[in-house]
């Protein structure tokens, strides 16, 4: 289990425990974070779980595949530290991961 704060756009935060093997979207879905839509359910068909990746956690996230990034497209503001949170599976590697949230997915 891996211990995840989901920071949204306006600073609140959600420190959630999300098992092993999971996604970082759904430890988000699962504890009622709110900011994470997931309209695709985790298929990595839209960009509505984008989320920015702490900087001290890009190494341990990897990077995003060529399908990720294509649907990365289609999100606002982009910057080097998105991803799709649906892509992220969590291990004990993240623990402490912080991931901040844009102030709107659409």
């Amino acid at each position: 289990m891996a211990k995840i704060t989901y920071v949204e756009h306006d600073g609140r935060e959600h420190v959630v425990e999300v098992k092993n093997g999971l996604s970082v979207m759904e430890g988000a879905i699962r504890n009622n974070v709110p900011g994470i839509d997931a309209d695709c359910g985790g298929a990595c068909a839209c960009a509505t779980c984008h989320v920015y990746v702490d900087e001290g956690f890009l190494a341990e996230t990897g990077r995003a595949s060529p399908m990720e990034e294509s649907m990365l497209d289609f999100a606002d503001n982009i910057q080097p530290n998105s991803r799709l949170s649906c892509q992220i599976r969590v291990s004990n590697e993240l623990d402490g991961l912080i991931v901040r949230l844009p102030e709107s997915q659409h």
